[in-house]
This record gives structure tokens, sequence and C-alpha cells, in this order.
């Protein structure tokens, strides 16, 4: 994602409430009176937590998706791992009163309304991403939304247009993250019209996803978003910069502008 969000105002937060929307997903609400000045309508958009590292160290920064936001409150979904990085770990011992500096926000990851119709695939990392954006879409939108969990459990009540199918897929096998994902596009009926899809997942998956809607369903650079949340046996850090290199090698190859 853009380094621009560490060239804005820092705000310390306070825990105002934490609690599990599903087995896996954890939710923790952010307020206080920082918050005040915080932009309007930036559900999707996201936000760095910043954690001290020490004396003349940068922070520690790890990239969250704001699921919703109110006057004075922002909630943050985090999925519950077994393995948790430090952002993870914080998570789930917030309490009310305990207190974080945030950055941001960042740009905002919509859809293009300009579909005949609408396309998105996705794991519980992008969930908060998929729902906000299946919200925001007009009534008579049609189309299909895939979503990797890891159990029945885990999944959530989503307010979309009547016409958008959810399909929840369960991946149970942690060591292959999006194979139920790509195998369920394979069965997807292709609605007639030209799709916009939006797609965020691991780093791997977000490849053969890539491929398939550069070669085998070709979709209009500008109808895509197809992004890596993360990438399975690195931290953010190490998957920023193998993402990065990644978008630049693909991007030329393809004669497309990088997208992150």
């Amino acid at each position: 994602m853009p380094n621009a969000v560490s060239k804005t105002k820092s705000r310390e937060l306070e825990v105002i409430a934490s609690r599990y929307v599903t087995p896996h997903m954890l939710r923790v609400t952010l307020g206080g009176a920082e918050l005040q000045g915080f932009p309007e309508a930036q559900e999707s958009a996201y936000v760095k937590l910043l954690f001290d590292q020490g004396e003349n160290q940068r922070p520690l920064m790890r990239t969250y998706t704001i699921r919703h936001q109110r006057d004075n409150e922002i909630d943050i979904d985090f999925v519950v791992h077994s393995h948790p990085g430090p952002a993870g770990n914080w998570a789930l011992q917030a309490e009310p009163g305990q207190r974080i500096r945030i950055g941001g926000p960042g740009a905002r990851k919509l859809i293009n309304p300009q579909g005949d119709w609408f396309l998105f695939l996705g794991d519980m990392t992008s969930l908060p991403a998929i729902s906000v954006n299946l919200g925001l879409l007009p009534e008579d939108a049609r189309g299909h939304a895939v979503i990797e969990i890891p159990s029945e459990s885990d999944r959530q009540e989503l307010q979309c247009p009547p016409n958008m199918q959810i399909h929840w897929v369960v991946n149970t096998h942690q060591n292959a993250p999006g194979e139920m994902l790509l195998n369920t596009l394979q069965d997807l009926p292709w609605i007639e019209g030209n799709p916009a899809v939006w797609c965020a997942s691991e780093f791997s998956t977000m490849r053969h996803l890539r491929n398939h809607f550069r070669n085998d369903r070709p979709v209009a650079p500008n109808l895509r978003y197809i992004s890596s949340y993360w990438k399975a046996g690195l931290n953010e850090d190490q998957h920023k910069v193998v993402k990065r290199e990644d978008e630049v090698i693909s991007s030329a190859f393809a004669g497309e502008a990088a997208v992150s």
C-alpha cells in the first residue's frame, strides 16, 4: 500500500470496546478526543496501527481496514490467527481505556461502479472491505461475492442488494489459502455484460486471480482491482517488499499501471 499515509498526522486513540464478530474475527472500537477532525466517509479506507520500537526507531506499522465509522468512533476488524503478529496480539488483549497511535486514513478501495455487474473475491482479511463495498452498491446491482472463511461459524450477516449472491466458501486447510476460492470462481456462472471485479487475498491467490482476469476471462484494467493483503510465511514488512517487486514486474509486462 502507498507510504503516503506515513506523512499524515498520527493520532492516539482510545479503545472503547472489543468483541468477537465471529470465532475468527475480533472487532476493536477506537475513539477519543483525537478522533476529532478525522475525515468523514472513510469506511473501507485503511489506517496504520503504530507500535513503538524504542528511541530513535521508526514505529512498527500494521495495516487495517476501517469497517465502520461513526461520529466519534471507528471499528477495526482483526482476523484471529493461531500465531498472531504484533497487531493481532495487541487486539487480543485490548481493553477499554487502553490507547494506540494510528496513522491515516489511506485511500479507500472501492469497486468501479460502472460495471454491468459486480464480482468480489476475497478471504477473511478482505471481508471488512468487501462488506463496505457491498453496502454501497445500488439496489439494482447484481453479481457474486465469493468469500473464503476458515469455518462455517465465520459467516456474517452482510448488507447487500437482493440480486448479489453471497458464496461462503469454507477452507479448513490453512496450508492452502485461496484454493477453495479459486475452485469456486471456476464454477461461477458468467453474467452477460462487463463485470467490475474486486479481489483481495493472499499473495499467491492474487497472482492466480490476476492472470485469470487478464487472460482467461479478460476484464478491462479500469474495471478491476486485484491486490494481495498478505503472503503466507511473511510478515507485513516482508510482504510489502515482495508485493511491490511483483507489481512493478507484472505491470511492466502487461503495460499497465501498478495497483496496490
